[in-house]
């Protein structure tokens, strides 16, 4: 067993009084390194090249909003995961960003050690970035792990996280009409 992650693995089956040769576990350090790179995979991406040519010119100045994007991420205090729902507003100056582009924005940032703050910060950064919008606003509701299975061991208490710039920052009508469309909706 060269790889690292694996041997951490069978480490950490060790340390929890377990064997780490019995039946069930003989392949589970191999199994864990593999999650834990795809579930880390957005280290090895790069949002702008995810966008690409992505960006189109518009005239449109009304609000476009994607809802309900669902991700997973992994908790960088605890190693445990947290998920979710990501939803991202904005209001074009002069360019769009392709819609499938919002989801990989969320999936790159997503895919890394993470907390709830920055992951919304940085994809509102980058969607910011990439098109200059009048204003955007970013919407993460996450349930983490590290609260449900340890500590307060509260299942009801979703995280929420916000990130706004522009004119929804300075025009809270808008704002909640964004915020409506994520939580109402939801109620259906």
């Amino acid at each position: 067993m060269s790889d690292p992650l694996e041997q951490i693995a069978s480490i950490i089956i060790k340390s929890i009084g377990e064997d780490p040769s019995r039946e069930g576990l003989i392949r589970t350090p191999h199994r864990f390194a593999k999650a834990l790179r795809e579930i880390t995979s957005g280290y090895s991406k790069n949002p702008t090249e995810v966008i690409g040519e992505g960006i189109f010119p518009s005239e449109s100045i009304d609000p476009v909003v994607v809802a309900r994007m669902k991700f997973f991420s992994v908790c960088e205090h605890h190693l445990l995961p947290f998920f979710g729902e990501c939803s991202v507003a904005y209001v074009p100056q002069g360019k769009i960003i392709g819609l499938s582009k919002i989801p990989k924005i969320v999936e790159v940032f997503s895919q890394r050690l993470q907390v709830q703050e920055h992951l919304t910060n940085q994809i509102g950064a980058a969607i910011e970035s990439a098109i200059a919008p009048q204003g955007i606003a970013v919407l993460v509701q996450a349930t983490h792990l590290c609260s449900v299975m340890r500590g307060i061991q509260d299942y009801d208490s979703p995280m929420i996280t916000t990130y706004r710039r522009g004119l929804y920052r300075d025009n809270e009508a808008l704002f909640e009409s964004f915020r409506r469309m994520v939580f109402d909706e939801r109620q259906k």
